[in-house]
């Protein structure tokens, strides 16, 4: 029973881990095709922010993401991929882009999200949609 106990407790820490080593993977070869730090770093946050949306619209309407996939993607994967502390350094080694670049990040972070949320809502089947699937 004890041993159960520590694997089940290990299983989440593992799953999380696996994550982050392929989102940090992922982030170093974004930096690779796209060099520029602010590119880079621009890119990854609005398109981890579409993905981390993806994963909170699913959870909050049909939860059809299991919750192991919510570990490994959302707090492994998208936490190495994505870089607030980058973002930050960025921002306040451009002061004259400063502004722009920080308003670019927030507006495009925020519209994938509304983007991602519009997506999961276009994905899910209606009721008539589950009627036909039932019918056929």
């Amino acid at each position: 029973m004890r041993r159960r106990q520590l694997l089940g407790n290990i299983e989440p820490i593992l799953l999380i881990a696996i994550g982050g080593f392929a989102g940090a993977n992922a982030r170093y070869a974004v930096d690779v095709l796209i060099p520029g730090s602010l590119t880079s770093t621009f890119a990854v946050n609005v398109v981890g922010s579409f993905a981390l949306g993806v994963l909170v619209y699913d959870s909050l309407r049909d939860d059809v993401i299991h919750d192991n996939s919510r570990l490994v993607f959302g707090t492994g994967f998208l936490s190495s991929f994505t870089t607030y502390s980058m973002f930050v350094l960025d921002a306040v080694t451009d002061p004259e882009i400063a502004l722009l670049y920080i308003g670019g990040s927030y507006v495009c972070g925020f519209g994938a999200v509304f983007l991602a949320r519009g997506t999961v809502q276009w994905l899910e089947p209606t009721d008539e949609t589950e009627a036909d699937m039932e019918a056929s």
